[in-house]
């Protein structure tokens, strides 16, 4: 009888860490779709949508060290100057969900006009992600800029 149990138990385990892991991965694919997005968004200066994708509390930490807020960030993509990237592009990018946290590591690619030449540029990110009240916002993002 107690061999069986012990199957029992083991047998429920394995089940439930299965359905843990589905959830995981669920989630993780809701958070690089959000990630995504954001490129999408810089593409159209679509200000709202990233306001609906960064949490309040947000902060950015560029190429060049210099730290910008959300309402910086956003403002930055408002300003007469900002050229939008005709292209931007996620590549080799990976998520590990905390529950919930989740960070997204990739190569953040962007191609854009700028004095009439073409300005290609590429770097690696970390964006981290929180579920705030059953909603996932990033909550900071660091870039290094990659050689080509």
């Amino acid at each position: 009888m107690k061999p069986i149990l012990i199957l029992a138990v083991v047998c429920l385990a394995g089940c439930l860490g299965e359905g843990q892991s589905s959830s995981q991965s669920d989630e993780g694919a809701r958070v690089l779709a959000l990630d995504n997005s954001w490129n999408r968004a810089l593409e159209t200066k679509d200000t709202k949508a990233l306001d609906m994708l960064l949490a309040d509390t947000f902060i950015s930490i560029d190429i060049d060290g210099s730290i910008e807020t959300k309402g910086q960030f956003l403002a930055g993509l408002k300003a007469p100057g900002y050229q939008a990237p005709s292209q931007a592009v996620t590549e080799e990018s990976r998520v590990d969900v905390y529950g919930s946290s989740a960070v997204v590591v990739g190569v953040f690619r962007t191609q854009s006009v700028s004095k009439g030449k073409t300005v290609k540029r590429r770097e690696r990110f970390v964006d981290t992600w929180v579920n705030i009240n059953r909603t996932w916002r990033c909550v900071a993002s660091v870039a290094v800029l990659i050689s080509e």
